[in-house]
């Protein structure tokens, strides 16, 4: 296998603010790549609820087209900052210490990237009022999963399960990686 492409300049500064803040949790790169293509099919504002240090923004703005704007909200007041640094001279990327539910005049979305592991702050029915027409959310954070229903931990993962069925979006899980898969969620 040949080695991975280079991570963009601004994904490298956000692993280094990262680093620094010595949070590890962080956007991985193979979801990353597929931030940065999704963001590159859409216009208008496209939106991240928990920036933590601004890894998932970076990915989403090296792909993000001209013209499109990103809002990214996170609640810790330090890594908003930290996250602020890294985009302090870009006019597309505006990042905000606060809860994403204080966002909802800032929509709809043409994108919306969420972080699984807080279920209830964005299941379906929290999200769909965020989201225009057409528009895309995309949820990380999931062991791929091959059963039907999907089993989590021993336990049918109803998250999962009712993203991937409800009506009101197009949804599917993909395999970012062996270990890892995002649900991708597309408004109808």
């Amino acid at each position: 296998m040949s080695a991975p492409p280079d991570v963009p300049a601004i994904v490298s500064r956000a692993f280094d603010v990262s680093r620094r803040s010595g949070y590890v949790s962080f956007c991985r790169n193979e979801t990353g790549r597929l931030l940065a293509a999704l963001a590159a099919t859409r216009g208008g504002t496209l939106a991240e609820f928990g920036t933590g240090c601004g890894v998932g923004t970076a990915w989403l703005r090296s792909g993000v087209r001209a013209g499109a704007t990103i809002l990214t909200a996170e609640l810790d007041p330090k890594l908003a900052k930290g996250a602020a640094e890294i985009f302090k001279d870009d006019n597309q990327v505006e990042v905000v210490a606060a809860n994403w539910s204080t966002l909802h005049d800032k929509g709809p979305f043409s994108l919306l990237f969420l972080d699984a592991r807080e279920p209830a702050d964005s299941g379906a029915d929290q999200v769909f009022d965020l989201v225009e027409d057409g528009g895309i959310v995309v949820l990380d954070d999931f062991v791929p999963c091959e059963s039907w229903p999907p089993i989590s931990g021993g336990r049918v993962d109803v998250f999962r399960e009712q993203w991937l069925l409800d009506e009101r979006f197009t949804a599917a899980e993909v395999m970012v990686a062996p270990d890892a898969s995002v649900l991708i969620a597309t408004k109808r």
